[in-house]
């Protein structure tokens, strides 16, 4: 088990302009063997904030954006009904979109935009930010 005052640390370091991003925060999360929603909350005890979600939901600002997901002009039929297959309840795990942005060799932001594009809902993020 990690110490919190470790855990907070590598937060620190990694975050020295006040903002982690969605995936440093992922790989702190693994090479501490701690769970990523425990990292987000250190993260959030320290006043740091989530950046650069790898969806493209949220965190983009420093680029005059808040969000990194746009819509698209044209998604293929094969992803449509790729990601119609994923929706649980009308929505789309955040972990269901990175398997499936992943098993395509989609950059996952890309598999964000698709999402936006089809007007599809991300939930359960894997930190917990949402």
């Amino acid at each position: 088990m990690i110490a919190v005052s470790e855990l907070d640390q590598v937060i620190r370091e990694a975050a020295r302009t006040g903002f982690l991003p969605c995936a440093t925060a992922f790989s702190i999360a693994q090479r501490l063997g701690v769970s990523p929603s425990t990292v987000r909350a250190a993260a959030d005890d320290l006043g740091v904030r989530i950046s650069a979600c790898q969806l493209g939901l949220f965190g983009y600002d420093a680029f005059g954006e808040r969000r990194g997901a746009h819509k698209l002009p044209l998604v293929p039929e094969d992803l449509r009904s790729t990601l119609a297959a994923a929706v649980v309840d009308g929505h789309l795990p955040c972990a269901a979109a990175w398997c499936l942005a992943d098993e395509r060799g989609l950059p996952r932001l890309l598999f964000g935009s698709i999402a936006e594009t089809l007007d599809v809902r991300i939930s359960e993020c894997g930190l917990g930010c949402f």
